[in-house]
Protein backbone atom coordinates (compact mmCIF):
# COMPACT_ATOMS: atom_id res chain seq x y z
CA UNK A 1 0.00 0.00 0.00
CA UNK A 2 1.24 3.73 -0.32
CA UNK A 3 0.23 7.44 0.49
CA UNK A 4 1.25 8.84 -2.58
CA UNK A 5 -1.14 11.42 -4.61
CA UNK A 6 -2.60 10.79 -7.29
CA UNK A 7 -3.07 12.68 -11.00
CA UNK A 8 -6.03 13.99 -13.43
CA UNK A 9 -4.17 12.85 -17.02
CA UNK A 10 -3.36 15.96 -18.70
CA UNK A 11 -4.82 15.85 -22.75
CA UNK A 12 -2.05 14.75 -25.11
CA UNK A 13 -2.04 17.05 -27.32
CA UNK A 14 -2.85 20.06 -24.84
CA UNK A 15 0.50 19.48 -23.36
CA UNK A 16 2.44 19.08 -26.71
CA UNK A 17 0.63 22.13 -28.17
CA UNK A 18 -0.79 19.84 -30.98
CA UNK A 19 -4.54 20.26 -30.70
CA UNK A 20 -6.92 19.73 -33.73
CA UNK A 21 -7.43 23.20 -34.16
CA UNK A 22 -3.53 23.67 -34.51
CA UNK A 23 -1.98 21.02 -35.43
CA UNK A 24 0.22 20.89 -37.73
CA UNK A 25 0.18 17.40 -39.00
CA UNK A 26 -3.51 18.33 -40.25
CA UNK A 27 -2.27 21.19 -42.82
CA UNK A 28 -1.01 18.68 -45.03
CA UNK A 29 2.31 19.43 -47.23
CA UNK A 30 2.89 22.85 -48.10
CA UNK A 31 0.96 24.36 -51.02
CA UNK A 32 2.02 26.07 -54.72
CA UNK A 33 0.23 29.31 -53.68
CA UNK A 34 2.55 29.57 -50.60
CA UNK A 35 5.86 29.45 -52.46
CA UNK A 36 6.17 32.87 -52.98
CA UNK A 37 8.07 33.17 -49.40
CA UNK A 38 10.71 31.45 -51.07
CA UNK A 39 12.10 27.69 -51.68
CA UNK A 40 14.01 27.57 -48.52
CA UNK A 41 11.00 28.58 -46.97
CA UNK A 42 8.97 26.09 -48.03
CA UNK A 43 11.71 23.58 -47.18
CA UNK A 44 11.71 24.92 -43.78
CA UNK A 45 7.74 24.33 -43.70
CA UNK A 46 8.43 20.66 -44.47
CA UNK A 47 10.97 20.01 -42.16
CA UNK A 48 9.07 21.51 -39.15
CA UNK A 49 6.25 19.64 -40.45
CA UNK A 50 7.64 16.27 -40.44
CA UNK A 51 9.26 16.97 -37.07
CA UNK A 52 6.13 18.09 -35.31
CA UNK A 53 4.48 14.86 -37.05
CA UNK A 54 7.29 12.40 -35.81
CA UNK A 55 6.65 13.86 -31.96
CA UNK A 56 3.10 13.47 -31.77
CA UNK A 57 3.23 9.91 -33.31
CA UNK A 58 6.32 9.06 -30.43
CA UNK A 59 4.02 9.99 -27.53
CA UNK A 60 1.04 8.87 -28.84
CA UNK A 61 2.74 5.81 -29.04
CA UNK A 62 4.36 6.29 -25.70
CA UNK A 63 0.83 7.02 -24.12
CA UNK A 64 -0.64 4.15 -25.17
CA UNK A 65 2.16 1.73 -23.26
CA UNK A 66 0.82 -0.28 -20.61
CA UNK A 67 2.06 -0.18 -17.00
CA UNK A 68 4.05 -3.35 -17.63
CA UNK A 69 5.77 -2.01 -20.82
CA UNK A 70 6.63 1.35 -19.76
CA UNK A 71 8.31 0.54 -16.08
CA UNK A 72 9.99 -2.57 -17.45
CA UNK A 73 11.64 -0.12 -20.18
CA UNK A 74 12.56 2.62 -17.13
CA UNK A 75 14.08 -0.05 -15.33
CA UNK A 76 16.08 -1.33 -18.25
CA UNK A 77 17.02 1.82 -18.74
CA UNK A 78 18.35 2.14 -14.88
CA UNK A 79 19.84 -1.31 -15.11
CA UNK A 80 21.85 0.06 -17.90
CA UNK A 81 22.83 3.46 -16.26
CA UNK A 82 24.36 1.83 -13.49
CA UNK A 83 26.55 -0.64 -15.56
CA UNK A 84 27.69 2.24 -17.10
CA UNK A 85 28.30 4.21 -13.65
CA UNK A 86 30.37 1.30 -12.38
CA UNK A 87 32.70 0.94 -14.96
CA UNK A 88 33.18 4.58 -15.41
CA UNK A 89 33.63 4.91 -12.06
CA UNK A 90 35.86 1.77 -11.70
CA UNK A 91 38.12 3.42 -14.67
CA UNK A 92 38.46 6.97 -13.42
CA UNK A 93 39.97 5.64 -9.91
CA UNK A 94 42.42 3.04 -12.25
CA UNK A 95 43.20 6.16 -14.03
CA UNK A 96 43.41 8.83 -11.21
CA UNK A 97 45.29 6.12 -8.47
CA UNK A 98 47.70 4.43 -11.40
CA UNK A 99 47.75 6.11 -14.22
CA UNK A 100 49.28 4.05 -17.83
CA UNK A 101 48.22 0.47 -17.21
CA UNK A 102 51.73 -0.87 -17.51
CA UNK A 103 51.71 -0.26 -14.50
CA UNK A 104 52.38 -3.81 -12.61
CA UNK A 105 50.52 -3.17 -9.46
CA UNK A 106 47.28 -2.09 -11.26
CA UNK A 107 46.52 -5.42 -13.26
CA UNK A 108 43.96 -6.77 -9.81
CA UNK A 109 42.56 -3.36 -10.31
CA UNK A 110 41.50 -3.68 -13.82
CA UNK A 111 39.76 -6.70 -13.03
CA UNK A 112 37.80 -5.16 -10.27
CA UNK A 113 37.09 -2.63 -12.53
CA UNK A 114 35.47 -4.89 -14.76
CA UNK A 115 33.91 -6.25 -11.84
CA UNK A 116 32.61 -3.50 -10.63
CA UNK A 117 29.46 -2.95 -12.98
CA UNK A 118 28.37 -6.21 -11.75
CA UNK A 119 28.52 -5.42 -7.90
CA UNK A 120 27.44 -2.70 -8.31
CA UNK A 121 24.25 -4.03 -9.86
CA UNK A 122 23.94 -6.34 -7.25
CA UNK A 123 24.14 -3.79 -4.37
CA UNK A 124 21.39 -1.79 -5.95
CA UNK A 125 19.37 -4.70 -6.58
CA UNK A 126 19.74 -5.98 -2.96
CA UNK A 127 18.99 -2.38 -1.66
CA UNK A 128 15.56 -1.72 -3.55
CA UNK A 129 16.77 0.10 -6.16
CA UNK A 130 14.56 -1.58 -9.01
CA UNK A 131 11.51 -1.53 -7.06
CA UNK A 132 8.77 -0.25 -9.47
CA UNK A 133 6.99 1.04 -6.59
CA UNK A 134 9.95 3.91 -6.20
CA UNK A 135 10.14 4.65 -9.98
CA UNK A 136 10.29 8.49 -10.28
CA UNK A 137 9.76 9.29 -6.45
CA UNK A 138 12.91 10.86 -5.92
CA UNK A 139 13.97 11.02 -2.23
CA UNK A 140 13.10 7.03 -2.44
CA UNK A 141 14.94 6.45 -5.46
CA UNK A 142 18.05 8.34 -4.28
CA UNK A 143 18.01 6.64 -1.06
CA UNK A 144 18.09 3.45 -2.78
CA UNK A 145 21.29 4.26 -4.46
CA UNK A 146 22.85 5.98 -1.60
CA UNK A 147 22.34 2.92 0.37
CA UNK A 148 24.05 0.49 -2.11
CA UNK A 149 26.63 2.94 -1.96
CA UNK A 150 27.23 2.42 1.73
CA UNK A 151 26.82 -1.54 1.52
CA UNK A 152 29.04 -1.67 -1.00
CA UNK A 153 31.64 0.12 0.60
CA UNK A 154 31.01 -1.98 3.85
CA UNK A 155 31.34 -4.93 1.53
CA UNK A 156 34.68 -4.49 0.21
CA UNK A 157 36.54 -3.42 3.49
CA UNK A 158 35.22 -6.60 5.55
CA UNK A 159 36.29 -8.60 2.55
CA UNK A 160 39.27 -7.12 2.55
CA UNK A 161 40.17 -7.69 5.87
CA UNK A 162 38.36 -11.51 5.92
CA UNK A 163 41.12 -12.23 3.31
CA UNK A 164 43.87 -9.87 4.75
CA UNK A 165 43.90 -8.36 1.31
CA UNK A 166 45.74 -5.71 0.83
CA UNK A 167 43.64 -2.76 -1.32
CA UNK A 168 45.27 0.51 -2.32
CA UNK A 169 43.48 3.10 0.05
CA UNK A 170 43.18 5.86 -3.27
CA UNK A 171 41.75 3.71 -5.40
CA UNK A 172 38.87 2.48 -3.59
CA UNK A 173 38.39 6.47 -2.17
CA UNK A 174 37.94 7.47 -5.39
CA UNK A 175 36.13 4.20 -6.87
CA UNK A 176 33.43 3.45 -4.46
CA UNK A 177 32.20 7.61 -3.63
CA UNK A 178 32.45 8.00 -7.33
CA UNK A 179 29.85 5.06 -8.04
CA UNK A 180 27.48 6.24 -5.52
CA UNK A 181 27.67 9.45 -7.17
CA UNK A 182 27.40 8.85 -10.48
CA UNK A 183 24.71 6.40 -9.54
CA UNK A 184 22.54 9.18 -7.94
CA UNK A 185 23.24 11.82 -10.71
CA UNK A 186 22.22 9.24 -13.32
CA UNK A 187 18.98 8.44 -11.56
CA UNK A 188 18.38 11.91 -11.45
CA UNK A 189 18.85 12.00 -15.35
CA UNK A 190 16.34 9.29 -15.78
CA UNK A 191 13.62 11.07 -13.39
CA UNK A 192 13.41 14.58 -15.39
CA UNK A 193 13.26 12.41 -18.37
CA UNK A 194 10.46 10.43 -17.09
CA UNK A 195 8.52 13.92 -15.59
CA UNK A 196 9.13 15.37 -19.06
CA UNK A 197 7.42 12.36 -20.51
CA UNK A 198 4.42 12.62 -17.77
CA UNK A 199 4.04 16.01 -18.86
CA UNK A 200 2.98 15.25 -22.48
CA UNK A 201 0.51 12.40 -20.57
CA UNK A 202 2.41 9.42 -21.26
CA UNK A 203 4.15 6.77 -18.76
CA UNK A 204 0.50 7.57 -16.56
CA UNK A 205 -0.67 5.00 -13.66
CA UNK A 206 -4.42 4.65 -14.59
CA UNK A 207 -6.20 5.10 -11.08
CA UNK A 208 -10.06 4.98 -9.85
CA UNK A 209 -10.49 7.16 -6.80
CA UNK A 210 -12.61 6.09 -4.15
CA UNK A 211 -13.89 8.76 -1.49
CA UNK A 212 -16.60 11.14 -1.37
CA UNK A 213 -16.83 14.28 -3.72
CA UNK A 214 -15.18 17.42 -1.92
CA UNK A 215 -11.71 15.02 -1.28
CA UNK A 216 -11.95 13.62 -4.81
CA UNK A 217 -12.00 16.65 -6.74
CA UNK A 218 -9.07 18.28 -4.32
CA UNK A 219 -7.09 15.11 -5.71
CA UNK A 220 -8.16 15.48 -8.68
CA UNK A 221 -7.02 19.32 -9.27
CA UNK A 222 -4.40 19.00 -7.50
CA UNK A 223 -2.75 16.29 -9.72
CA UNK A 224 -3.66 17.79 -12.77
CA UNK A 225 -1.53 20.46 -12.07
CA UNK A 226 1.60 17.99 -10.59
CA UNK A 227 1.14 15.37 -12.96
CA UNK A 228 5.06 14.32 -12.29
CA UNK A 229 3.57 11.92 -9.49
CA UNK A 230 2.27 9.55 -12.85
CA UNK A 231 -0.53 9.22 -11.91
CA UNK A 232 -3.82 9.86 -13.95
CA UNK A 233 -7.49 9.60 -12.36
CA UNK A 234 -9.84 7.72 -15.06
CA UNK A 235 -12.45 7.37 -13.03
CA UNK A 236 -13.99 8.14 -9.42
CA UNK A 237 -16.28 5.84 -6.91
CA UNK A 238 -18.25 8.33 -4.72
CA UNK A 239 -20.25 7.53 -1.94
CA UNK A 240 -22.76 10.18 -0.07
CA UNK A 241 -26.07 11.58 -0.93
CA UNK A 242 -24.58 14.61 -3.10
CA UNK A 243 -22.96 12.97 -6.41
CA UNK A 244 -22.14 14.96 -9.21
CA UNK A 245 -21.89 13.21 -12.71
CA UNK A 246 -18.41 14.42 -13.46
CA UNK A 247 -15.56 15.69 -11.24
CA UNK A 248 -13.04 17.72 -13.66
CA UNK A 249 -13.96 15.71 -16.28
CA UNK A 250 -13.79 12.71 -14.77
CA UNK A 251 -16.84 10.32 -14.63
CA UNK A 252 -18.02 9.30 -11.25
CA UNK A 253 -19.67 6.27 -10.09
CA UNK A 254 -22.46 6.14 -7.62
CA UNK A 255 -21.28 4.10 -4.48
CA UNK A 256 -18.44 1.72 -3.41
CA UNK A 257 -20.24 -1.64 -4.05
CA UNK A 258 -18.46 -2.31 -7.52
CA UNK A 259 -14.81 -1.06 -7.16
CA UNK A 260 -13.23 -3.61 -8.46
CA UNK A 261 -15.73 -3.81 -11.94
CA UNK A 262 -14.83 -0.68 -12.50
CA UNK A 263 -11.40 -0.93 -12.32
CA UNK A 264 -11.85 -3.10 -14.48
CA UNK A 265 -14.03 -1.43 -16.97
CA UNK A 266 -11.86 2.00 -16.89
CA UNK A 267 -8.39 -0.65 -17.26
CA UNK A 268 -6.89 1.14 -14.12
CA UNK A 269 -4.24 -0.33 -12.70
CA UNK A 270 -4.50 1.45 -8.98
CA UNK A 271 -7.42 2.10 -6.97
CA UNK A 272 -6.61 4.73 -4.75
CA UNK A 273 -8.77 4.62 -1.45
CA UNK A 274 -9.08 8.15 0.19
CA UNK A 275 -10.60 8.96 3.75
CA UNK A 276 -13.82 7.61 3.89
CA UNK A 277 -15.61 5.91 6.52
CA UNK A 278 -17.92 3.49 4.44
CA UNK A 279 -14.86 1.84 3.38
CA UNK A 280 -14.60 0.07 6.62
CA UNK A 281 -11.27 -2.35 7.25
CA UNK A 282 -13.37 -5.36 6.45
CA UNK A 283 -14.81 -4.02 3.23
CA UNK A 284 -11.08 -2.80 2.67
CA UNK A 285 -9.96 -6.24 2.80
CA UNK A 286 -12.65 -7.24 0.67
CA UNK A 287 -11.56 -4.80 -2.04
CA UNK A 288 -8.22 -6.13 -1.88
CA UNK A 289 -8.81 -9.73 -2.46
CA UNK A 290 -10.97 -8.21 -5.05
CA UNK A 291 -7.97 -6.62 -7.04
CA UNK A 292 -5.48 -9.18 -6.00
CA UNK A 293 -7.41 -11.25 -9.09
CA UNK A 294 -6.40 -8.54 -11.77
CA UNK A 295 -2.76 -7.61 -10.31
CA UNK A 296 -4.53 -4.37 -9.73
CA UNK A 297 -2.63 -1.91 -7.05
CA UNK A 298 -4.38 -0.69 -3.61
CA UNK A 299 -2.90 2.54 -1.99
CA UNK A 300 -4.69 4.17 0.95
CA UNK A 301 -4.24 7.87 2.08
CA UNK A 302 -5.07 8.48 5.50
CA UNK A 303 -6.91 11.37 7.05
CA UNK A 304 -3.38 13.15 7.27
CA UNK A 305 -3.10 16.88 5.01
CA UNK A 306 0.41 16.77 4.30
CA UNK A 307 2.36 14.76 7.19
CA UNK A 308 5.53 12.75 4.61
CA UNK A 309 6.53 9.45 5.69
CA UNK A 310 9.32 10.65 7.76
CA UNK A 311 6.50 11.48 10.40
CA UNK A 312 4.76 8.69 10.20
CA UNK A 313 5.25 4.93 11.44
CA UNK A 314 2.87 1.55 11.01
CA UNK A 315 2.45 -0.03 14.21
CA UNK A 316 0.59 -3.10 13.99
CA UNK A 317 -1.66 -3.89 17.41
CA UNK A 318 -4.06 -6.23 17.79
CA UNK A 319 -3.98 -7.05 14.27
CA UNK A 320 -4.60 -3.22 13.59
CA UNK A 321 -2.26 -1.37 11.43
CA UNK A 322 -2.21 1.62 13.38
CA UNK A 323 -0.81 4.54 11.97
CA UNK A 324 2.20 6.58 14.78
CA UNK A 325 2.17 10.26 13.72
CA UNK A 326 5.62 11.72 15.27
CA UNK A 327 5.50 15.53 16.23
CA UNK A 328 7.66 17.95 14.02
CA UNK A 329 10.71 19.68 15.58
CA UNK A 330 10.68 22.83 16.24
CA UNK A 331 13.46 23.15 18.93
CA UNK A 332 16.48 20.87 19.81
CA UNK A 333 19.78 20.21 17.43
CA UNK A 334 18.14 20.16 14.70
CA UNK A 335 17.01 23.82 14.38
CA UNK A 336 20.10 24.90 16.07
CA UNK A 337 21.83 23.04 12.95
CA UNK A 338 19.85 25.01 10.60
CA UNK A 339 20.36 28.76 12.53
CA UNK A 340 24.20 28.12 12.13
CA UNK A 341 23.76 27.12 8.07
CA UNK A 342 21.64 29.48 7.60
CA UNK A 343 23.66 32.45 9.23
CA UNK A 344 26.61 31.06 7.72
CA UNK A 345 25.15 31.21 4.16
CA UNK A 346 24.16 34.08 4.01
CA UNK A 347 26.98 35.91 5.94
CA UNK A 348 29.32 34.17 2.90
CA UNK A 349 26.64 35.22 0.49
CA UNK A 350 26.68 38.82 1.66
CA UNK A 351 30.82 39.46 1.82
CA UNK A 352 30.89 37.96 -2.19
CA UNK A 353 27.75 39.38 -3.33
CA UNK A 354 28.45 43.06 -1.90
CA UNK A 355 30.39 44.42 -5.15
CA UNK A 356 27.48 43.88 -7.18
CA UNK A 357 24.21 44.51 -4.68
CA UNK A 358 26.62 47.82 -4.14
CA UNK A 359 25.90 48.68 -8.17
CA UNK A 360 22.54 47.20 -8.47
CA UNK A 361 21.67 49.80 -5.52
CA UNK A 362 23.25 52.91 -7.41
CA UNK A 363 21.44 51.84 -10.65
CA UNK A 364 17.96 52.14 -8.53
CA UNK A 365 19.09 54.97 -7.26
CA UNK A 366 19.77 56.91 -10.41
CA UNK A 367 16.87 55.41 -12.40
CA UNK A 368 14.16 57.67 -10.74
CA UNK A 369 16.30 59.31 -7.34
CA UNK A 370 14.35 57.31 -5.11
CA UNK A 371 15.77 55.42 -2.16
CA UNK A 372 17.39 52.26 -3.04
CA UNK A 373 16.07 50.08 -0.27
CA UNK A 374 11.87 49.12 0.50
CA UNK A 375 11.36 48.84 3.77
CA UNK A 376 8.16 46.61 4.96
CA UNK A 377 7.01 45.45 8.18
CA UNK A 378 6.58 41.22 8.23
CA UNK A 379 4.89 38.98 10.73
CA UNK A 380 7.64 36.72 11.80
CA UNK A 381 8.11 33.40 13.89
CA UNK A 382 5.29 33.49 16.66
CA UNK A 383 3.95 36.31 15.12
CA UNK A 384 6.79 38.92 15.77
CA UNK A 385 7.24 41.81 13.56
CA UNK A 386 10.13 42.73 11.87
CA UNK A 387 11.58 45.04 9.02
CA UNK A 388 12.19 43.12 5.63
CA UNK A 389 14.45 44.62 3.66
CA UNK A 390 14.37 44.39 -0.64
CA UNK A 391 15.83 46.22 -3.44
CA UNK A 392 12.79 48.90 -4.38
CA UNK A 393 11.39 47.59 -7.39
CA UNK A 394 7.95 49.81 -7.76
CA UNK A 395 7.47 53.96 -7.73
CA UNK A 396 8.39 55.70 -4.15
CA UNK A 397 4.71 56.52 -3.33
CA UNK A 398 3.66 52.73 -4.17
CA UNK A 399 1.99 52.06 -0.58
CA UNK A 400 0.29 55.08 -1.26
CA UNK A 401 -1.42 54.36 -4.64
CA UNK A 402 -2.47 50.88 -3.32
CA UNK A 403 -6.02 51.78 -3.13
CA UNK A 404 -6.52 53.00 -6.17
CA UNK A 405 -5.74 49.82 -7.41
CA UNK A 406 -7.90 47.54 -5.04
CA UNK A 407 -10.24 46.67 -8.42
CA UNK A 408 -7.11 45.01 -10.43
CA UNK A 409 -6.02 42.64 -7.86
CA UNK A 410 -5.90 39.54 -9.80
CA UNK A 411 -6.00 37.08 -6.86
CA UNK A 412 -8.18 36.65 -3.81
CA UNK A 413 -9.14 39.26 -0.53
CA UNK A 414 -6.15 38.30 0.95
CA UNK A 415 -2.86 38.43 -0.86
CA UNK A 416 -2.73 41.60 -3.22
CA UNK A 417 -1.20 40.93 -6.93
CA UNK A 418 -1.61 42.28 -10.16
CA UNK A 419 0.59 40.81 -13.17
CA UNK A 420 1.20 44.24 -14.80
CA UNK A 421 1.51 46.36 -11.51
CA UNK A 422 1.96 50.03 -13.23
CA UNK A 423 3.54 50.75 -10.14
CA UNK A 424 6.80 48.54 -11.01
CA UNK A 425 9.65 50.63 -12.59
CA UNK A 426 11.56 49.03 -15.62
CA UNK A 427 14.66 48.07 -13.65
CA UNK A 428 12.33 46.82 -10.99
CA UNK A 429 10.91 44.55 -13.91
CA UNK A 430 14.08 43.20 -14.80
CA UNK A 431 15.11 42.68 -10.67
CA UNK A 432 11.76 40.64 -10.18
CA UNK A 433 12.70 38.71 -12.95
CA UNK A 434 15.46 37.19 -11.88
CA UNK A 435 14.56 37.60 -8.00
CA UNK A 436 17.16 39.91 -7.41
CA UNK A 437 15.32 42.55 -5.02
CA UNK A 438 14.99 39.45 -2.89
CA UNK A 439 18.34 39.60 -2.27
CA UNK A 440 18.33 42.00 1.20
CA UNK A 441 16.88 39.57 2.49
CA UNK A 442 19.82 37.88 3.26
CA UNK A 443 20.50 40.84 6.02
CA UNK A 444 16.84 39.71 7.49
CA UNK A 445 18.90 36.31 7.39
CA UNK A 446 21.83 36.96 8.75
CA UNK A 447 19.79 38.94 11.73
CA UNK A 448 17.56 35.94 12.86
CA UNK A 449 14.42 37.26 11.56
CA UNK A 450 14.20 35.20 8.40
CA UNK A 451 15.49 31.84 7.53
CA UNK A 452 17.30 30.59 4.11
CA UNK A 453 14.17 28.42 3.43
CA UNK A 454 10.41 28.89 4.96
CA UNK A 455 6.91 30.15 4.87
CA UNK A 456 6.45 33.39 2.51
CA UNK A 457 6.98 36.17 5.01
CA UNK A 458 2.95 37.89 5.78
CA UNK A 459 1.60 40.88 6.35
CA UNK A 460 0.43 42.65 9.39
CA UNK A 461 -2.58 42.71 7.50
CA UNK A 462 -2.81 39.46 6.13
CA UNK A 463 -1.98 37.58 9.29
CA UNK A 464 -5.01 39.65 11.23
CA UNK A 465 -7.22 37.53 8.42
CA UNK A 466 -5.60 34.32 8.68
CA UNK A 467 -8.04 31.29 9.78
CA UNK A 468 -6.75 28.79 13.11
CA UNK A 469 -5.09 26.58 11.21
CA UNK A 470 -3.62 29.04 8.77
CA UNK A 471 -1.43 30.36 12.24
CA UNK A 472 0.03 27.02 12.20
CA UNK A 473 2.94 28.87 9.24
CA UNK A 474 4.42 31.15 12.21
CA UNK A 475 5.72 28.73 14.45
CA UNK A 476 8.62 28.90 12.32
CA UNK A 477 10.91 31.74 10.85
CA UNK A 478 9.48 32.60 7.19
CA UNK A 479 12.22 32.04 4.46
CA UNK A 480 14.16 33.77 1.44
CA UNK A 481 12.76 30.55 -0.59
CA UNK A 482 10.17 27.97 -0.07
CA UNK A 483 8.11 25.37 -1.42
CA UNK A 484 5.71 28.51 -2.83
CA UNK A 485 8.88 29.61 -4.53
CA UNK A 486 9.76 26.58 -6.80
CA UNK A 487 5.72 26.01 -6.86
CA UNK A 488 4.90 28.61 -9.04
CA UNK A 489 5.28 31.45 -6.80
CA UNK A 490 2.33 34.17 -7.40
CA UNK A 491 1.11 32.06 -10.15
CA UNK A 492 -0.28 30.13 -7.07
CA UNK A 493 -3.69 30.61 -5.07
CA UNK A 494 -4.32 31.66 -1.67
CA UNK A 495 -5.03 28.29 -1.13
CA UNK A 496 -2.56 26.48 -2.39
CA UNK A 497 0.08 28.71 -1.03
CA UNK A 498 -1.57 28.02 2.80
CA UNK A 499 -1.33 24.11 1.99
CA UNK A 500 2.26 24.05 0.57
CA UNK A 501 3.38 26.46 3.19
CA UNK A 502 1.54 24.13 6.12
CA UNK A 503 3.70 21.36 4.41
CA UNK A 504 7.24 22.39 4.92
CA UNK A 505 5.74 23.24 8.23
CA UNK A 506 4.60 19.59 9.19
CA UNK A 507 7.33 18.07 6.88
CA UNK A 508 10.22 20.08 8.00
CA UNK A 509 13.94 18.82 7.85
CA UNK A 510 17.06 19.89 6.95
CA UNK A 511 17.36 17.53 3.51
CA UNK A 512 14.39 19.42 2.63
CA UNK A 513 15.70 22.42 3.07
CA UNK A 514 18.52 21.55 0.89
CA UNK A 515 16.10 20.21 -1.90
CA UNK A 516 14.16 23.46 -1.82
CA UNK A 517 17.59 25.67 -1.96
CA UNK A 518 18.52 23.42 -5.26
CA UNK A 519 15.28 24.07 -7.07
CA UNK A 520 15.25 27.18 -6.16
CA UNK A 521 17.62 27.68 -8.73
CA UNK A 522 15.64 26.50 -11.47
CA UNK A 523 12.69 28.22 -10.37
CA UNK A 524 14.86 31.63 -10.56
CA UNK A 525 16.34 30.64 -14.10
CA UNK A 526 13.23 30.32 -15.72
CA UNK A 527 10.92 32.91 -13.89
CA UNK A 528 7.89 30.63 -12.96
CA UNK A 529 5.29 32.88 -11.13
CA UNK A 530 7.98 36.01 -10.87
CA UNK A 531 6.02 39.40 -11.26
Amino acid sequence: MSTSPFSSASSLQEESGLTPGNSRANEGPPQSGRVERGEGAAVSDHTALSGSWRTERAVARLATQSRASWTSSYLRQAVAADAICGLAAGLLALGIRFGPLSDRDAGPYLLFSIMLPVLWLVAVGLAGGYDERFIGLGPDEFRRVLQAGVCLTAGVAIMAYATKTDLARGYVLIALPAVTGIGVLGRFTLRKRLHKLRRLGSCMHKVVVVGHSPVAADLVGLLNRETYHGLSVVAACVAGPDVPADIGGIPVIRGLDDVAAVAERYEADTVAVLACPEMSGVRLRELAWELEKTDTDLCVAPALLDVAGPRTTIRPVAGLPLLHMDHPEFTGARQVIKTVFDRACAASALLILSPGLAVMAAIIRLSDGGPALFRQTRVGRDGRAFTLYKFRTMVPDAEDRKAELTALNETDAVLFKIRRDPRVTAVGARLRRWSVDELPQLINVLRGDMSLVGPRPALPEEAARYADHVRRRLVVRPGLTGLWQVSGRSNLSWEESVRLDLSYVENWSFVLDLQILWKTWSAVVHGRGAY
